[in-house]
């Protein structure tokens, strides 16, 4: 259903007001007229609307012209090809990616720096860090390594919710493609595969359980998977834990390739300087703090607005890691202009907008009387 901004504004005004009416009740009448009289003029209680244009992202290469240009694997002609339950693709690739995105696989794929994406909320933030992902697992498999258990990309969420919504993702990506395994270790999960197993199917809407999915702590212990979610609080705990060791150490535990941190803006003070710590740690851990051994990647739809804080970024991103970050590399959203509405409309009136907002739904007779009376070129008139 589309969203009238006006029509909107005016209901959440009118159900203000007369919640302001109903809950300060006046024995005196003229307090009380006075109040509704003040209550009821413009812009006394809300301000606006105030609208802002979104236009659309600019397009990049897609999947199958990054193969033909050796920046992805051709392992991805057959992983775009597969069918699942949910869409007829799950990376279409003749699709053009965003601008953004093609850039993000560059810096990751081709040069092997780090990255930092700041773009917007449904900009397809994910598919930036998890192609470049994807295409060092399509190259292990190339090379026999794939088979092995072990972590080769860990994705921190600051919160359960977001590493829930992550796990969807993949499963939608990798239900037809298990050869990449991935788990998700929090809280939630449980010890043993046949409670995972059961609590997953009697959940509401959960009947995709893959071969290549880990649902309990023992079966990732066992087998870490390739990729593995979590959040800070529980990564505290499993670089504590004996039985976790597996994961970090030994046979399993040398194959730690990416740290991807998402929604980087939450990271700040006193919280920030302990989950910087935390990386280093487990940085230590798994590549003994040699420089350059990991692609560290963050993602944040607010870290940084414009060109000018590109060098901001990369510095916090610098210091929060313990990695180099180049401004160049803070990948942000590249849109289209907007076009020149003089060149097609004329220069609008509000008196114009508002007679045409009432002739809505009518006959194409009145709207175009009233376009024309305001100086609407006939060329579009006579569309």
């Amino acid at each position: 259903m589309t969203l009238h901004p006006i029509e909107t504004t005016e209901e959440l005004r009118l159900t203000y007001e007369r919640y302001l009416k109903t809950i300060y009740p006046f024995q005196d009448d003229n307090l009380r007229d006075a109040l509704w009289q003040r209550l009821g003029e413009k812009d006394r209680l809300i301000k606006g609307p105030l609208l802002e244009a979104s236009p659309p992202f600019k397009s990049g290469r897609s999947i199958a012209e990054l193969i033909h240009q050796n920046v992805l694997d051709p392992e991805f002609r057959r992983f775009c090809a597969a069918k699942d339950l949910f869409s007829p693709s799950p990376l279409p690739i003749d699709r053009p990616l965003y601008a953004h995105q093609d850039q993000a696989i560059e810096v990751v794929a081709t040069r092997q720096e780090n990255l930092v994406v700041a773009t917007g909320t449904g900009s397809g933030k994910t598919e930036s860090f998890l192609i470049p992902i994807l295409n060092h697992l399509f190259r292990e498999k190339a090379a026999g390594s794939l088979s092995r258990p072990g972590v080769r990309a860990l994705l921190l969420y600051p919160m359960n919710a977001l590493a829930n919504d992550q796990l969807i993702r993949l499963r939608h990506l990798l239900a037809n493609y298990p050869d990449i395994t991935f788990g998700r270790y929090t809280g939630e999960t449980l010890e043993k595969p046949e409670d995972a197993r059961e609590r997953f199917l009697s959940s509401p809407g959960q009947s995709l359980f893959l071969p290549n999915e880990l649902h309990s702590r023992l079966e990732m212990r066992a087998r870490p998977p390739h990729i593995l979610l979590t959040n800070y609080a529980m990564l505290e705990y499993l670089l504590l834990r004996p039985q976790d060791t597996e994961l970090f150490d030994g046979e399993t535990g040398r194959f730690w390739r990416f740290i991807v941190v998402d929604e980087a803006h939450v990271y700040d003070g006193a919280s920030g300087m302990e989950v910087a710590m935390l990386l280093r740690r487990l940085k230590d851990r798994v590549v003994e703090s040699r420089p350059g051994r990991l692609t560290c990647i963050a993602t944040s739809a607010t870290i940084g607005k414009g060109e000018q804080a590109q060098s901001s970024v990369a510095e916090f991103a610098t210091d929060f890691f313990g990695e180099t970050f180049l401004p160049e590399n803070v990948v942000l959203a590249q849109r289209l202009a907007l076009a020149d509405p003089d060149s097609a409309w004329g220069r609008g009136q509000g008196s114009m907008y508002k007679q045409l907002d009432q002739l809505e739904e009518k006959e194409p007779g009145p709207l175009r009387d009233c376009a024309s009376d305001f100086g609407v070129p006939q060329a579009v008139l006579q569309r």
